[in-house]
């Protein structure tokens, strides 16, 4: 499927988007959809997490794995079915991780962040 077929849907299966992964030049992540400001990836780092910060606020949704998830100064663990929020610019990671894992990946919000 060509990216604009993932990002006009309204659903994409786990299937579906890992069919995207790896790409082309090896990423471990893709998009699957866009709507707006509401981008949503699928993410499935393996051996190392090496994102720098994002511009923009950003939620994890675990489907398959578990370690542990850094974000600044805090360190938590996380299982399937957590939902972790990033601050837009803020350093984060997932450690420590099975090699199953997988998270929806979703952006939103202005450049910057939303601000409390």
């Amino acid at each position: 499927m060509s990216e604009s077929q993932f990002t006009d849907k309204r659903r994409v299966s786990v299937a579906e988007g890992l069919s995207r992964v790896p790409g082309a030049g090896g990423e471990r992540f893709a998009k699957v959809l866009e709507h707006g400001s509401l981008v949503v990836e699928i993410y499935a780092p393996r051996g190392r997490d090496s994102q720098g910060p994002h511009t923009r606020d950003e939620l994890y949704v675990v489907v398959e794995g578990k370690g542990e998830f850094v974000s600044g100064a805090e360190r938590q663990d996380f299982a399937p079915g957590d939902v972790l929020f990033v601050p837009a610019g803020v350093v984060h990671r997932f450690e420590n991780f099975t090699e199953d894992l997988v998270v929806w990946v979703v952006f939103y919000g202005p450049e910057g962040g939303e601000r409390p």
